[in-house]
């Protein structure tokens, strides 16, 4: 019995050693030299001046489901944002309950993306926000339907006027798409992660400092980087070995149906791993469910390495110190409609 306790008495302090011996002492050095810290305030995003009046009037918009044609969807339908962002579903469901083709990415942090959706072909912001209200699968509206329903009511009409002061026209789908995107520009997240970079080292416990080492050590920071830990670049999925069909659906070539150039067969841009423990399911498919499956698919498919299952424990840790603070949102009383507000329809309109 005495020699089972010295040995335990001994085994806890070299345990507690090795365990600390893991953090490098350079390791908020290091990160800062790959990823940045969120900002405190709102971004500036281009050729959009934003303006309390035009948070506002975005923040009306993103919640109200008459922007859709069937008075259905609204942005937060696909973008919960008490859900993360997302809708946590394998794809989103759309106009006529049709089911889109690719997992909702989520709208938390998506102002730092280098492009929106995940292929890219929205450049912003604004351009993501006219997609899905046009998109037969998703609002299956119009833009001069829309803009139909907003005028029909007074009180947007006082919004718009307040937000875009000096136009001429100021009710208008650019000015919509450009109120949106104020709202979404205010959806950052300061996490745990931030705060270490910061210079707060009770931020991260320790599994989380190591895992954040090992993302780095492994070369997931090749990728997921920057701001965003990630949505700033495109990679091929299956950049050393390629996932089954049942991952990587093989009629989803992703930006090769942007760009039509063959070395873009199967290239998506990179996810932003801000929040990700929130937004199951995951990838461009919504296929997998579990974060730690997730991680380990990345690591024999893009790094071409199996992954430890202490391995992928310690990433896991890791990505739990990028979920943030959503800010307070309280859900907008909206206008009413009146006697001109055209009237919700099933069908899909024409283009």
């Amino acid at each position: 019995m005495k020699i089972l306790v010295t040995t335990v008495a001994v085994a806890l302090p070299v345990a507690a050693a090795l365990a600390a011996q893991a953090i490098p002492e350079d390791l908020r050095e290091t990160a800062r030299a790959t990823f940045k810290a969120l900002p405190s305030t709102t971004p500036a995003v281009a050729n959009n001046p934003i303006t309390r009046e035009k948070i506002a009037l975005g923040k009306a918009m993103f919640f109200d489901p008459r922007v859709s044609a069937s008075g259905v969807f609204s942005c937060n339908s696909c973008h919960n944002l008490a859900t993360g962002g997302d809708d946590n579903r394998e794809t989103s469901i759309g106009h006529g309950w049709q089911k889109g083709p690719r997992n909702a990415p989520t709208v938390l942090n998506s102002v730092f993306n280098i492009a929106q959706f995940w292929d890219g072909r929205a450049e912003d912001l604004k351009a993501q926000a006219k997609g899905p209200v046009q998109a037969s699968g998703e609002m299956a509206n119009t833009p001069g339907q829309l803009i139909a329903t907003l005028k029909s009511m007074p009180q947007y009409v006082e919004w718009f006027n307040a937000a875009f002061p000096g136009e001429a026209d100021r009710v208008t789908f650019d000015n919509f798409a450009k109120a949106i995107e104020a709202f979404e520009a205010t959806l950052i997240t300061p996490a745990p992660f931030d705060h270490f970079l910061n210079g707060d080292d009770a931020a991260m416990t320790s599994e989380q400092k190591q895992g954040l080492a090992l993302f780095m050590d492994k070369g997931c920071s090749s990728c997921h980087a920057g701001i965003n830990v990630g949505g700033d670049g495109y990679y091929p999925f299956g950049l050393v070995e390629k996932p089954g069909a049942d991952i990587l659906p093989e009629k989803d070539k992703g930006r090769f149906a942007v760009t039509n150039t063959p070395d873009d067969a199967y290239v998506f841009r990179v996810a932003p791993l801000r929040n990700v423990a929130l937004t199951a399911p995951y990838f461009h498919s919504g296929k997998v469910w579990d974060l730690k499956q997730a991680v380990a698919i990345m690591g024999t498919t893009q790094l071409g390495e199996e992954l430890t299952q202490e391995e992928v424990d310690r990433l896991v840790a890791f990505l739990n110190s990028l979920t943030g603070k959503v800010p307070e949102v309280a859900y907008p009383i909206l206008p009413a409609e009146t006697a001109a507000t055209p009237r919700p329809v099933s069908q899909i309109l024409g283009k």
